[in-house]
């Protein structure tokens, strides 16, 4: 690993596999990654890992407090949504508050419901698909039955009509919300906020296939109605660092917003490659860490970039730390150069 950057350090929560997102950080501070699995991958990108108890154990924030305080921690940034309510509380701890990048526990809280997301964005003037809960009357169909609670697009069916909207809320065995079938391409919007929830930057893409919920393959788009529209969702939430805004382009009835999540998204390094020098938004969470003022720059990226992506490992030894060994290097054939004008043409 490269050497450890000086001045302010970043804990990572939940980093799970999200080993692109942790390595940029490492790029820029010194990252600590605190995940209760011990085969976490992304955790191996970190300078430090720390083991913490499960999010809804009374010990995970005091554990939190005392590893900022090891490391001069300047923000605290989840990768998963199992904390972001309880990291919007303890960012307003009046004794010992986390520098948690998240919005207000309760602005969590409701983002965390699909249901009460619908509700929370019809109160502030956004749009969202028509939305009821089982048994309330449906408009129209197709619809899509969804979990209220769940991520990684986990128990969504499709629904011809009543009868199967019936029969699939029922089969998920979970509370349950019926949302209209959007008609239409889906979108991304990768935002950023500082600390006075002013939005910075809105970077959207395409999401041409996905899968487990996540984008797999996209292309950046400076689309200027996708960006005034997670530009407006952040800043009426109070989002304060990542949030990813989901939607369709519905051929009736325009854009709806199918999802909020205030955290990086599940195909965040799209924004990696697209965003300018200097203006990843690890980056900018850093030097937001240390005390600088960001101005906006909503629309300054890389139009255009295409995205693909694909799995990797990592070997460890028996005490669980890495060997450095890969079997499967260099990934790939080499990128081909062109040849000079001049030597195609003596060839």
């Amino acid at each position: 690993m490269a050497a450890t950057p000086a001045g302010v350090a970043v804990l990572l929560t939940g980093v799970g596999k999200r080993y692109a997102l942790v390595s940029v950080f490492a790029q820029h501070a010194t990252t600590v990654a605190a995940d209760p699995n011990p085969l976490a991958p992304a955790q191996y990108a970190a300078h430090e890992r720390r083991a913490v108890p499960p999010f809804d154990d009374p010990g995970y924030v005091p554990a939190l407090q005392e590893l900022c305080e090891e490391f001069g921690v300047g923000a605290v940034v989840p990768l998963t949504d199992l904390d972001l309510e309880i990291l919007g509380h303890a960012r307003n701890d009046p004794t010992h508050p986390l520098p948690a990048f998240v919005p207000d526990g309760d602005i969590a809280r409701a983002t965390f419901d699909k249901y009460e997301t619908h509700l929370l964005l019809q109160r502030l003037g956004l749009p969202s698909p028509p939305t009821v809960l089982p048994g309330e009357p449906v408009d129209s169909y197709p619809v899509m039955i969804k979990p209220r609670w769940g991520s990684g697009a986990r128990s969504i069916h499709l629904a011809q009509n009543a009868r199967e909207a019936e029969f699939l809320a029922e089969y998920i065995r979970e509370p349950a919300m019926v949302q209209r079938a959007m008609q239409g391409p889906e979108f991304s919007m990768d935002c950023l906020s500082d600390l006075e929830g002013r939005c910075l930057n809105v970077i959207p893409r395409t999401m041409i296939e996905s899968r487990g919920g996540e984008s797999i393959k996209g292309t950046v788009i400076a689309d200027e109605e996708l960006m005034d529209l997670g530009r407006r969702v952040v800043e009426a939430l109070g989002c304060r660092g990542p949030c990813t805004v989901q939607a369709f382009r519905d051929q009736e009835i325009g854009l709806g917003i199918t999802d909020v999540n205030t955290r990086f998204g599940g195909a965040c390094p799209a924004h990696l490659y697209a965003a300018l020098p200097g203006r990843t938004y690890p980056e900018l969470i850093v030097r937001m860490a240390r005390g600088e003022r960001i101005e906006p720059h909503i629309g300054e990226f890389r139009d255009r970039v295409t995205f693909t992506r694909y799995y990797w490992q990592l070997e460890l030894d028996a005490d669980l730390r890495p060997t450095g060994r890969d079997l499967i290097s260099p990934p790939g054939p080499p990128i081909p150069v062109p040849a000079p004008a001049s030597a195609a043409a003596d060839s």
